[in-house]
């Protein structure tokens, strides 16, 4: 899948673990889980909104497109 989700290295460079920001934006550790690893199919917008928040940072600090085409 082109889209890369870069949640973790967010997470690392605000020095906070997953688990507190699960708390935080009140979604499972296991959502946010599967959210981080890239198999989630749909973000909710709300749910983006409040990563971006706790995080301070813009949606394209968390998501990323990758050409495929770009690759061949």
């Amino acid at each position: 899948m082109p889209i890369i989700v870069n949640l973790d290295v967010v997470l690392a460079k605000r020095k906070m673990k997953s688990v507190q920001l699960a708390k935080l934006i009140g979604i499972t550790e296991q959502n946010l889980s599967i959210l981080k690893t890239g198999k989630a199919k749909a973000v909710r917008l709300s749910t983006l909104d409040a990563i971006c928040r706790h995080l301070k940072c813009q949606p394209g600090d968390i998501l990323e497109y990758i050409d495929p085409e770009q690759d061949a």
